[in-house]
């Protein structure tokens, strides 16, 4: 998965007029955050942080020491059971802060026995709020860039917040690092939780309190690392945002990149669709659907079209004029429409390609040429050869992945405890007073927006029901929009906002209103997204391109989702394992 983001900019009129009329989301006015933090929750924590002098609202807490001090800290106990050191302090002008426009300390370091961390400690304007970021793909930088809901977005300008990230344990961006077992552990679940200890200690030190408040944001494997600490750490942070998390991580990078692979390339051979198909293909399922004029499916879900019905007749050749598809390129399509299956028809992967993604495809499912490879073919090569097996085996490729559930046990078994985020039960981050913002592009080239959907579905099973999950949890469908960006539909969206006001003020997230934004950073369209299972309708006959033309919709599609798969989620990781060799020995316990 790519490290893909999206930059926000928010006017402040329109946050006070959709303020007015009663929309959680807000857009991200600097005043707004900075009372909702610190009149309302450092009023609350009064007890655990220093009490903030009248100006703090508008100029922050200014830090206690030194940048040049930090360097010098000898916090090596300061953590039991993470030792940490730190490597360089250095100023950071704000004209080089990638984050915003102010002075940072930039604070680099390691937590054995390799992972590299990077914190950025704004000079002026901290509001006592830490926000952690995830990576994307199979990681491998520490540079704090990729907030994907949250760049560009006030407060994350203004210095509200001291921001980290890692490398989550190892500096190359493939899979050699997993033949480590320590590394492995790293990467599957263990760095972020380091890192969000070593973070505090630091973050306390600089300014002579700790942090009010922590948050998380990432998308893709960002959006993995979140689940991952609501499911394992449910106290490390009072809100999180994960987008299209590649929680089911074994299956994904197995059965589903495999999937598209051998369903691209019939019995190993050249590719059926390329992208030169994408654009006459797309059209054909938006007609096929009934897509409104704009082009973009609000509820792709619900759209059954059959790629069979635009086959070539007998002596037919598909025209631009008149596009058809070849007996094979059906085959393709119904395939990738479908997901993984076994011969009994069971999915070995939550999810599936919905239709209106086609144009999304390009270099990730179908090739430029028919003799190229695709992105989905690089994706299993990784952790086929490096990460699920006992030791490496480096001439594994997509072509030797097996659809049966012998194949799916030999290969999820051993690993879902150590790469997978996938146990539903959030009862612990529910009761710790954790939110939890999802969010998934229903054009996602990566990994199929069905399968957040069918996790939602199953944290709503084991918590007691739609209501009761919305108090702590909501999940946001973006049409047209690809991987963590991108795509046909709105895309841009605050939700660093949206998070902070569930958590400091208890306004829930009604809505997001997803924007597209130009180069110059005029907003050229808009629209609200709203919870999962409601989708957002032009019932108005109102500009397509206006979010005041919608309203919510439930999905008669989203609310019925039933998947067959073997894998089925479940509240199955309350255990501590051991690696033995590359197996994981469940014990006893919670881990």
């Amino acid at each position: 998965m790519p490290k893909l983001f999206r930059r926000c900019r928010w006017n402040s009129a329109t946050f006070l007029a959709t303020l007015a009329a009663a929309v959680a989301l807000v857009t991200g006015a600097s005043v707004v955050l900075a009372n909702s933090v610190t009149g309302g929750a450092q009023a609350a924590d009064s007890a655990s942080a220093k009490a903030v002098s009248a100006n703090t609202a508008t100029s922050g807490i200014a830090p206690a020491m030194s940048c040049s001090g930090v360097a010098q800290l000898d916090l090596a106990a300061a953590v039991p059971g993470v030792p940490f050191e730190i490597s360089s302090a250095t100023d950071l002008a704000a004209s080089a802060n990638t984050l915003g426009n102010w002075a940072a300390c930039d604070v680099k370091g390691v937590i054995a026995p390799q992972l590299h961390f990077e914190i950025k400690l704004p000079e002026t304007g901290w509001q006592a709020n830490y926000l952690q970021l995830g990576c994307g793909g199979l990681c491998g930088g520490a540079t704090v860039t990729n907030a994907p809901a949250s760049a560009g977005c006030v407060p994350l300008t203004t210095g509200a917040f001291a921001v980290a990230s890692s490398d989550e344990g190892h500096q190359v961006g493939g899979g050699l690092f997993s033949t480590d077992p320590t590394l492995s552990a790293d990467f599957g679940y263990k760095s972020d939780h380091e890192l969000v200890q070593a973070a505090k200690a630091i973050i306390k030190q600089y300014y002579g309190q700790a942090a009010t408040h922590s948050y998380f944001d990432g998308c893709s494997q960002g959006g993995h690392q979140g689940l991952t600490e609501a499911q394992r750490y449910p106290t490390d942070f009072d809100g999180i945002i994960a987008g299209a998390p590649a929680n089911n991580f074994t299956a994904l990078n197995t059965f589903s990149h495999a999937w598209t692979a051998q369903s691209v390339y019939l019995d190993g051979g050249p590719a059926t669709i390329t992208n030169a198909d994408l654009a006459d293909l797309h059209q054909a399922v938006l007609k096929g659907c009934g897509a409104p004029a704009d082009g973009i499916i609000a509820d792709p879900l619900a759209c059954t079209w059959d790629p069979g019905t635009i086959q070539c007749g007998a002596g037919q050749t598909s025209t631009s004029d008149d596009y058809c598809l070849t007996a094979d390129q059906v085959t393709t399509l119904r395939r990738i429409y479908a997901g993984p299956t076994d011969g009994h028809g069971q999915l070995l992967y939550p999810g599936y390609q919905l239709r209106g993604s086609e144009l999304n495809w390009a270099g990730i499912i179908t090739p430029a040429t028919a003799t190229g490879a695709s992105g989905d073919i690089s994706f299993v090569r990784e952790t086929l050869r490096y990460q699920i097996f006992d030791s490496p085996q480096p001439a594994l490729t997509y072509k030797d992945i097996k659809f049966t559930a012998a194949y799916y046990d030999k290969v999820m078994r051993p690993n879902e405890g150590m790469y997978d985020a996938t146990d539903p039960d959030l009862t612990a981050f529910k009761k710790a007073g954790g939110k939890l913002i999802l969010w998934h592009g229903l054009g996602d080239q990566h990994i199929p927006a069905v399968g957040t959907m069918a996790y939602y579905k199953a944290v709503e099973k084991v918590v007691g029901g739609e209501a009761a999950t919305k108090t702590f949890a909501r999940l946001f469908l973006l049409p047209g929009v690809a991987h963590c960006g991108g795509g046909q539909g709105p895309n841009t969206f605050d939700a660093l906002t949206a998070i902070t006001d569930w958590v400091t003020k208890g306004d829930a997230p009604v809505s997001l209103t997803t924007k597209s934004v130009d180069s110059s950073g005029n907003t050229t369209a808009s629209r609200p997204v709203y919870p999962f299972p409601y989708y957002a309708k032009n019932t108005t006959g109102g500009p397509a391109t206006d979010a005041s033309s919608y309203t919510p919709v439930k999905s008669t599609a989203e609310a019925g989702l039933k998947l067959d798969w073997l894998g089925s989620f479940r509240s199955g990781y309350e255990t501590v394992g051991n690696w033995v060799g590359r197996k994981w020995v469940v014990t006893k316990g919670k881990n």
